[in-house]
């Protein structure tokens, strides 16, 4: 493995498919061993509010906000992250995002990289 890997977002593969925004999981393009970065664009109106949240087993999370400001719900807790703010997630917290609006928000999303998938969805989490 190369001493560093240069990424451009743009070149990274855009995982929601038709659901709107981008969320571009970084990992495997700057070949990390220990850490997952995730880029997160979330239009007005978008997020885990009417639907499910997750939480994880073992993977902490730190969320840092570009642009726009975005709802946070931690278990029954909702707060207002504004642009730079970073928030830390403890593994079991459930937890969702909701962009009420008017713009897009951006985030960063980063935690440490694991070999398997530890998140368990919760349904019905955010009611509208």
């Amino acid at each position: 493995m190369p001493d560093y890997t240069i990424v451009h977002l743009a070149d990274v593969k855009d995982i929601l498919g038709d659901y709107p925004g981008e969320m571009k999981m970084m990992k495997n393009d700057l070949q990390t061993e220990q850490v997952a970065i995730t880029y997160r664009r979330m239009p007005a109106n978008t997020g885990a509010k009417g639907s499910h949240g997750h939480r994880h087993k073992e993977q902490e999370e730190v969320t840092f906000v570009i642009s726009g400001n975005i709802l946070v719900k931690l278990d029954e807790k909702v707060l207002e992250l504004k642009p730079h703010d970073a928030i830390r997630i403890a593994p079991q917290v459930v937890r969702g995002f909701w962009n009420e609006g008017p713009g897009d928000v951006e985030l960063l999303i980063i935690s440490n990289r694991l070999k398997h998938n530890d998140s368990n969805i919760v349904e019905n989490f955010w009611e509208d």
